[in-house]
């Protein structure tokens, strides 16, 4: 192993006592949080060649504890999360299988319209599995939270924090913040529709892995799920098929819906309603999560994706059930407001 990946001290013996200490380390990604993977090779048998992966989480934000009751959780209904093989949570590394190289987001990117329904086809027969059993409200020694009202307007309040002032030139008022937060209010009791399943918060292309050559919904590798939580059933599949960051193929959102719909025991008015809900929420807080990317961060990349996520939110506004919403952001942040947005300020 080498000496200059910025490991802590504690990974030379983790490595040791794993048995992968003699393996070739690559660093691979690095996404919007604070987290580093290193896959690992080393060689087997008759010049094969083995591999697995480092994640080392530093930050007690990382929630490793989560990450491993998560993926252990997932495995046990039977989907690929990946397999846990050695942890050591002080120091904030796990060893985990090595779900491939063929990321959705990429893989998307290339392939036919016909694959692009089959790909989205298995994540959603994912959720329909992950959801047919409500979520515990404990795995292990970690408390999984509910994603409360309290929460989702807070990050809502994003858009407020982050992406008003770019639009505005100002910070926004204490009086629009409380208008912002009631018509929020008015509307987050619809979206709490079957709400206790899993939530991973962000099940979208960048998180998934294809695995072609295993059967069914298990062709799905599932990754970055520490954040998860109890919540509405509707959350994931908008976070599925309403992707920040590439456009889904025509048609494909509404066959998924009506998939999902057809696979699983829910009124279909009740979840089309908590779906606008959840997806105008989530474009919400992302649009303040992206340009926060730019601005504190230095990583202006994200920006790309800003006209992708108003149409989302604009989308969902458009559901009789957001209507109070919806006029909230005709008196506040029409459309016409928003093309005043300038990141080269």
């Amino acid at each position: 192993m080498g000496h200059n990946l910025d490991l802590p001290a504690a990974a030379p013996a983790f490595l040791q006592r794993t048995g992968w200490d003699a393996a070739k380390m690559t660093e691979f990604s690095a996404d919007a949080a604070f987290r580093r993977y290193f896959r690992l090779a080393r060689p087997v048998g008759a010049g094969g060649k083995e591999t697995a992966i480092l994640m080392h989480a530093p930050n007690p934000s990382e929630r490793s504890e989560w990450f491993v009751e998560m993926a252990e959780e997932i495995r046990a209904r039977g989907m690929s999360g990946p397999a846990i093989y050695a942890k050591d949570m002080k120091h904030g590394l796990i060893l985990l299988e090595d779900l491939g190289t063929a990321q959705y987001f990429l893989h998307l990117q290339s392939c036919a319209v016909e694959q692009e329904h089959e790909l989205y086809a298995a994540a959603t027969d994912v959720l329909v599995a992950l959801h047919a059993e409500p979520m515990p409200a404990r795995l292990g020694s970690v408390e999984i939270d509910h994603y409360s009202d309290a929460r989702m307007v807070k990050e809502a309040a994003l858009l407020l924090d982050w992406h008003w002032p770019e639009l505005a030139g100002t910070e926004a008022p204490p009086e629009l913040r409380e208008s912002y937060a009631a018509a929020w209010q008015a509307v987050l009791p619809v979206g709490h529709y079957a709400d206790d399943r899993m939530v991973q918060l962000d099940y979208h292309s960048p998180n998934l892995m294809w695995l072609p050559q295993r059967d069914g919904a298990r062709r799905v590798g599932i990754l970055d799920f520490q954040d998860a939580m109890r919540g509405a059933a509707a959350y994931d599949l908008v976070s599925l098929l309403q992707d920040a960051r590439r456009d889904v193929a025509d048609g494909v959102e509404a066959a998924m819906i009506a998939r999902y719909l057809a696979a699983a025991d829910l009124d279909e008015e009740a979840f089309r309603a908590s779906y606008a809900v959840m997806g105008a929420q989530r474009a919400a807080r992302i649009l303040g999560v992206f340009v926060r990317l730019w601005r504190r961060d230095a990583k202006p990349g994200y920006l790309q994706h800003v006209p992708r996520l108003w149409a989302h939110l604009d989308t969902n506004l458009m559901h009789p059930a957001l209507q109070p919403l919806r006029a909230w952001f005709d008196d506040n942040l029409p459309r016409s407001m928003r093309r005043e947005f300038d990141p080269v300020r």
